[in-house]
């Protein structure tokens, strides 16, 4: 019987073994309140120039602390006066408190075309949520977009052997062989599929303006999804730059991209897919280069997918060539 009885306590010592051996399981902090800022906001600005018109700013103190020695400064583009450059706001502003300064900008005459405004409010403060600064801007469109990225066409990229001389891609008047780039699928209107975009070849005739020289055209694109694709191509060696998309909300997003120059230039330089190469080009003088590749590239940016897309602003850089653009899932 005295094995038994050992065994069982033996039993017994490791039942209570594993039950202190449980792990008690260990809950995760709450995660900490993110931290109130200063808030900064610009009015609107009358637009309708030429005129003087009065911006307010305001300044609310979001922090937990008094905000003391406050001084707010404001700016318009490039060469709008403002007066005065700055305002000094006496006192203390209680936690939760706002103030209101005023300020004066001249508006030029508006030019026709479209155009956006940034306008830019800064505070500098002691007290308040501690940062010591805060910024606020406005931005303001006026005129509209173009209706499309065809509306936008200031170029020739594409013309028939036989008529070569309406081409002027690179600026020394060459441009791409209607015939070369039918041989290898971008015919007139075709569809090409590059980075999970549909996107079309020029619908029109060779010879004729095809493709935006990019210099910050703003364009109407309508659409939903989690990326901007570009058809194009380069001309030299630095055409990069950065696009912005308005989003129907009112907000914007920038985002950088680029194409190898049209020949010569490594297939997958600043981050871009090769699409479709062509043999030779057109010069001045007729068909020519036979044995170079001429050649057409993809390149995409990030798209805020739960956002509608209004408008594209292109990059400033015309050795950037955009033959097409659209909206990938």
């Amino acid at each position: 019987m005295r094995p038994v009885r050992v065994i069982s306590l033996l039993r017994a010592g490791a039942a209570a073994a594993a039950i202190l051996l449980v792990p008690t399981p260990v809950l995760a902090a709450a995660p900490a309140p993110a931290a109130a800022r200063t808030e900064v906001a610009v009015s609107p600005v009358d637009l309708q120039g030429p005129a003087i018109s009065a911006v307010k700013v305001t300044v609310k103190n979001a922090g937990p602390d008094r905000m003391r020695s406050l001084k707010v400064s404001f700016a318009g583009p490039v060469g709008w006066a403002v007066q005065p450059a700055e305002r000094t706001v006496s006192g203390a502003l209680s936690a939760g408190q706002s103030v209101v300064t005023e300020f004066r900008i001249q508006v030029p005459e508006q030019r026709p075309g479209f155009a956006i405004r940034t306008f830019t409010a800064a505070a500098t403060y002691q007290g308040g949520d501690g940062a010591g600064s805060a910024t606020g801007t406005l931005s303001q469109r006026s005129g509209e977009p173009l209706a499309d990225l065809k509306a936008a066409y200031n170029g020739v990229a594409v013309t028939d052997e036989s008529d070569t001389g309406p081409g002027d891609y690179d600026g020394e008047g060459n441009s791409f062989s209607a015939q070369k780039l039918a041989a290898v699928g971008l015919t007139r209107g075709a569809s090409v599929s590059a980075l999970g975009a549909k996107l079309t070849w020029p619908d029109v005739p060779s010879g004729t303006k095809d493709n935006v020289a990019s210099a910050g055209q703003a364009v109407t694109l309508s659409g939903q999804g989690g990326r901007l694709v570009f058809l194009g191509s380069g001309v030299g060696s630095g055409a990069t730059g950065t696009a912005t998309v308005y989003y129907r909300d009112g907000t914007s997003a920038k985002g950088s991209f680029g194409f190898p120059n049209w020949s010569f230039s490594p297939a997958d330089a600043h981050g871009a897919t090769l699409v479709a190469s062509s043999d030779g080009r057109n010069r001045p003088s007729g068909y020519g280069n036979a044995g170079i590749a001429y050649r057409v590239f993809a390149h995409s940016i990030p798209l805020d997918a739960a956002k509608q897309v209004d408008f594209v602003v292109l990059p400033d850089n015309s050795g950037i060539h955009v033959f097409d653009m659209a909206i990938a899932p």
